[in-house]
């Protein structure tokens, strides 16, 4: 098999960007844990044999390695020559002058085969500066044979309310059952992410028009005072330590009843070679409480190259490669076709392997094009973005919230006292940076 990989990559994955390197060089690659980049990783080799380049890996997770990226690219340290960023760095870098335009990849990349809400998100002032590996919404994953023993039935639109109820059905804690798995670890991109649309869904948001933050109103303290007794009470313990990859492991290992998450998983929880309740498993839409708005959210993993690179031909080379059309089927060849990244190319959506393999494949792709950054909330809103705030000062605020609740979901302060510190600290940064006066 990795013979035939191989070949695939050597003739069907040249490119004319290389004909311009002169010699061989080693670039830097920052990427995060996930299940999709480890099989980048583990599938570069192709492009390091056709090329003759090597990739010196930097492989981190997901707190880490925004920590890492965004010191790196701000302070033009130069440490890494390719960094895998979500989003939401892509847009505000690019208008920083931070990263370098990734416009020129060739025809024969086609451009035109990118998910067109993904594109216009990676784009600023007609410059693309960012190519997508994968993309995501998110939605609810769920036991269905624990569901049907239990006599009970997902609807095709589940509320928090009948999720509360469910859960509280399914939990067996002398079996290390719980009824349901959220993120819990702290971070503007972990339990953040989810938290941002359970407060979309309740009817909140982050800010108002003139920039006050919200986060003392009702429909915030509705949402995570509901999170945290729905965790307390049917989560699994020292949830405060996990985030989308622990609770991965969690459901994919038959410990949890329903997860609530990214959309980019089904591929392993559906793969029996990662996962032991790979034929026991549905899925549906992302629970909604008051609004549909924001209720699931809209994330790209995408590649950049950041302008301090000396070596931008080669970054750009393996940019190409690793997403490209071909790269989907070096991966279906190699690691099964469920696991291909989804959600940035029209034809991948296309290939019957990949709709025999993926029963999620449609849902998902339903769940990305219409999640709607623009209109995430049932207020107005002077932002843009589902899960996050789509400006630079967004990173430091999440988390600062994110650890406040946190300290909730462990028992260290109420939820009241949490929303409290959390509106004073943002507060704060928002009137430093001159957004609310």
């Amino acid at each position: 098999m990795k013979k035939s990989i191989q070949l695939l990559s050597a003739s069907a994955l040249g490119f004319g960007l290389l004909a311009g390197l002169a010699q061989a060089e080693e670039i830097t690659v920052a990427t995060v844990n996930n299940g999709d980049m480890i099989i980048m990783q583990k599938l570069s080799s192709a492009w390091e044999k056709e090329t003759g380049n090597k990739i010196n890996w930097i492989v981190l997770e997901e707190n880490v390695l925004r920590e890492r990226v965004t010191t790196d690219i701000a302070t033009k340290g130069g440490q890494f020559d390719v960094m895998t960023i979500g989003g939401y760095e892509a847009p505000i870098w690019g208008k920083a002058g931070w990263l370098t335009s990734v416009d020129d990849l060739g025809d024969d990349y086609d451009y035109g085969d990118l998910l067109d809400p993904i594109k216009t998100g990676l784009t600023v002032d007609g410059k693309l500066y960012a190519v997508p590996f994968y993309t995501e919404s998110s939605f609810t994953l769920y036991r269905k044979d624990l569901f049907d023993a239990a006599g009970l039935k997902m609807p095709d639109q589940p509320t928090y309310d009948q999720v509360k109820e469910f859960a509280a059905k399914l939990t067996d804690k002398s079996k290390q059952q719980y009824g349901i798995c959220l993120r819990g670890k702290p971070g503007w991109g972990e339990n953040m992410a989810f938290l941002g649309t359970m407060v979309n869904t309740y009817g909140g948001r982050w800010f108002d028009m003139d920039w006050k933050p919200q986060l003392t109103t009702e429909p915030w303290k509705k949402a995570i005072g509901d999170y945290v007794k729905l965790m307390q009470e049917n989560g699994p313990p020292g949830a405060t330590a996990n985030g989308f990859n622990e609770n991965q492991s969690l459901f994919a290992t038959g410990h949890c009843a329903m997860w609530i998450d990214a959309t980019s998983a089904a591929g392993r929880v559906y793969d029996p070679k990662q996962s032991q309740v790979a034929d026991k498993i549905a899925f549906t839409r992302a629970p909604v409480n008051v609004t549909p708005n924001g209720s699931s959210w809209s994330w790209s993993w995408n590649l950049a190259i950041p302008a301090t690179t000396q070596k931008a031909a080669t970054a750009k080379s393996f940019l190409k490669w690793a997403t490209s059309k071909d790269y989907v089927k070096m991966v279906g060849a190699s690691e099964g076709w469920v696991a291909v990244p989804p959600g940035t190319r029209k034809s991948t959506y296309a290939l019957p392997e990949y709709q025999k393999a993926a029963p999620f494949a449609a849902t998902v792709l339903q769940a990305i094009m219409s999640a709607d950054p623009s209109k995430p909330t049932k207020d107005p809103v002077p932002y843009t973005g589902v899960q996050f705030v789509a400006i630079p000062e967004f990173q430091s605020i999440g988390t600062v919230v994110g650890q406040q609740i946190g300290a909730a979901l462990a028992g260290q302060q109420t939820v009241d006292a949490a929303l409290e510190a959390a509106q004073s600290q943002v507060e704060r940064e928002v009137m430093r940076a001159g957004y609310m006066k």
